[in-house]
Protein backbone atom coordinates (compact mmCIF):
# COMPACT_ATOMS: atom_id res chain seq x y z
CA UNK A 1 0.00 0.00 0.00
CA UNK A 2 1.11 3.80 -0.64
CA UNK A 3 0.00 7.07 -0.14
CA UNK A 4 0.72 10.21 -1.38
CA UNK A 5 1.64 13.31 0.79
CA UNK A 6 1.67 16.27 -1.32
CA UNK A 7 -0.53 16.86 -4.05
CA UNK A 8 2.54 16.59 -6.71
CA UNK A 9 3.23 12.90 -4.38
CA UNK A 10 -0.85 12.10 -5.28
CA UNK A 11 -0.40 12.75 -8.79
CA UNK A 12 2.42 10.90 -9.51
CA UNK A 13 1.24 8.05 -7.30
CA UNK A 14 -2.15 8.30 -8.68
CA UNK A 15 -1.74 8.59 -12.33
CA UNK A 16 2.47 7.26 -12.78
CA UNK A 17 3.49 4.49 -10.46
CA UNK A 18 -0.70 2.76 -10.31
CA UNK A 19 -1.31 -0.01 -12.22
CA UNK A 20 -4.68 -0.35 -13.65
CA UNK A 21 -6.17 -2.95 -11.52
CA UNK A 22 -4.85 -1.41 -8.34
CA UNK A 23 -7.56 -0.12 -5.86
CA UNK A 24 -7.61 3.90 -5.30
CA UNK A 25 -9.24 5.31 -2.30
CA UNK A 26 -9.05 9.09 -0.84
CA UNK A 27 -11.69 10.70 1.92
CA UNK A 28 -14.58 12.15 0.00
CA UNK A 29 -14.81 16.10 -0.27
CA UNK A 30 -12.23 17.08 1.71
CA UNK A 31 -8.43 17.48 1.14
CA UNK A 32 -5.96 14.40 1.98
CA UNK A 33 -3.82 11.79 0.34
CA UNK A 34 -4.63 9.33 -2.24
CA UNK A 35 -4.05 6.00 -0.89
CA UNK A 36 -3.00 2.68 -3.33
CA UNK A 37 -3.67 -0.47 -2.99
CA UNK A 38 -2.18 -3.18 -5.07
CA UNK A 39 -4.18 -5.68 -6.75
CA UNK A 40 -2.99 -9.44 -6.01
CA UNK A 41 -2.57 -12.29 -8.20
CA UNK A 42 -5.43 -14.16 -6.62
CA UNK A 43 -8.15 -11.67 -7.02
CA UNK A 44 -10.15 -9.48 -5.46
CA UNK A 45 -9.22 -8.07 -2.11
CA UNK A 46 -11.68 -8.67 1.23
CA UNK A 47 -13.46 -6.18 2.19
CA UNK A 48 -11.75 -6.13 5.21
CA UNK A 49 -8.40 -5.17 3.22
CA UNK A 50 -10.20 -2.37 1.41
CA UNK A 51 -11.70 -1.01 4.60
CA UNK A 52 -8.14 -0.89 5.96
CA UNK A 53 -6.67 0.65 3.03
CA UNK A 54 -9.74 3.28 3.18
CA UNK A 55 -9.08 4.01 6.84
CA UNK A 56 -5.68 4.79 5.77
CA UNK A 57 -6.64 7.44 3.46
CA UNK A 58 -8.87 8.73 5.76
CA UNK A 59 -5.99 9.00 8.38
CA UNK A 60 -3.92 10.99 6.34
CA UNK A 61 -6.73 13.46 5.74
CA UNK A 62 -8.47 16.46 6.84
CA UNK A 63 -10.70 14.28 8.64
CA UNK A 64 -8.60 12.23 11.01
CA UNK A 65 -10.46 13.40 13.83
CA UNK A 66 -14.14 13.21 12.69
CA UNK A 67 -15.21 9.85 13.69
CA UNK A 68 -17.00 7.70 10.63
CA UNK A 69 -15.41 9.07 7.41
CA UNK A 70 -16.26 8.60 4.14
CA UNK A 71 -13.96 7.13 1.69
CA UNK A 72 -13.89 7.16 -1.98
CA UNK A 73 -12.47 3.65 -3.63
CA UNK A 74 -12.24 2.84 -7.35
CA UNK A 75 -9.97 0.66 -9.43
CA UNK A 76 -6.88 3.17 -10.45
CA UNK A 77 -8.01 2.87 -14.09
CA UNK A 78 -11.07 4.93 -13.65
CA UNK A 79 -9.22 7.78 -12.22
CA UNK A 80 -8.17 10.11 -14.55
CA UNK A 81 -6.92 13.82 -14.39
CA UNK A 82 -8.74 16.79 -16.16
CA UNK A 83 -7.01 18.91 -18.48
CA UNK A 84 -5.13 21.37 -16.83
CA UNK A 85 -6.38 20.47 -13.38
CA UNK A 86 -3.50 21.64 -10.54
CA UNK A 87 -1.46 19.07 -9.07
CA UNK A 88 -3.19 16.22 -6.99
CA UNK A 89 -6.57 17.07 -8.21
CA UNK A 90 -8.68 13.63 -10.32
CA UNK A 91 -11.82 12.64 -11.51
CA UNK A 92 -12.73 9.13 -10.79
CA UNK A 93 -15.51 7.07 -12.54
CA UNK A 94 -17.14 3.69 -10.70
CA UNK A 95 -16.66 4.75 -7.30
CA UNK A 96 -18.09 3.09 -3.95
CA UNK A 97 -17.85 4.75 -0.83
CA UNK A 98 -16.69 3.30 2.28
CA UNK A 99 -17.29 4.35 5.64
CA UNK A 100 -14.39 3.78 8.14
CA UNK A 101 -12.58 4.86 11.51
CA UNK A 102 -9.63 6.67 10.22
CA UNK A 103 -6.43 4.41 11.45
CA UNK A 104 -3.27 3.23 10.51
CA UNK A 105 -2.86 -0.71 10.05
CA UNK A 106 -1.28 -2.64 13.17
CA UNK A 107 2.92 -3.53 13.13
CA UNK A 108 1.73 -6.54 14.37
CA UNK A 109 -0.54 -7.74 11.19
CA UNK A 110 -4.19 -7.84 12.98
Amino acid sequence: MFAGKTDVDNDYLSLKRAKPNDYWFHVRGMPGSHVVLRAGTTGEPDRATLKGAAAVAAYYSKARHGGIVPVSCTQARYVTKPKGAKPGLVQIRKEITLKVRPALPRSDGV
